[in-house]
């Protein structure tokens, strides 16, 4: 799904919210679980701090990418211990959460923004550790914000500083 700019506040939370009650009548249950996962997150950043405030989409994507993340992370711990069910139950949640996050990257997508960046900080030649790394990855991570990996992202930027 492509997230955008001109969703009013809570689209996505709304959306999560319908497809949950779906999710009941079809008795999903990767789906319930993941929904109402994602759904208990949101509503946790939204009533932390000093006071509740409703979520932009924006923000609701970045809470849906960690959640997603945790359930990769998650399935690959599993599959190291030999529990390939609960690997899987994993992955099927992370795919579900998937369907709200917006289209990632294509390696070439990438290549260009980073290739970009390195222009834009000046950062030609030089090593792909230290302040170069940094600087390139300052400028890059919003222009991808949420739709590549932060791995992903750098192990680009060092490739094309290390080029």
């Amino acid at each position: 799904m492509d997230v955008g700019q001109d969703r009013t506040v809570d689209e996505l939370k709304e959306r999560i919210r319908a497809d949950l009650g779906d999710a009941m009548r079809a008795r999903d249950q990767a789906r319930l679980r993941a929904l109402r996962m994602a759904l208990t997150s949101i509503t946790n950043a939204e009533v932390s701090g000093d006071s509740a405030r409703e979520l932009s989409d924006d923000e609701v994507v970045k809470i849906l990418t960690r959640e997603a993340k945790k359930r990769r992370e998650a399935a690959e711990a599993f599959d190291s211990v030999g529990r390939p069910e609960q690997a899987a139950a994993e992955r099927a949640e992370g795919e579900v959460l998937a369907e709200y996050l917006p289209a990632q990257l294509a390696d070439d997508e990438l290549a260009t923004l980073v290739a970009a960046a390195i222009a834009e900080v000046g950062a030609d030649g030089m090593p792909a550790a230290g302040p170069a790394m940094g600087r390139v990855m300052k400028t890059v991570t919003p222009r991808v914000a949420g739709r590549a990996d932060g791995a992903r992202v750098a192990a680009e930027v060092r490739r094309q500083l290390a080029g």
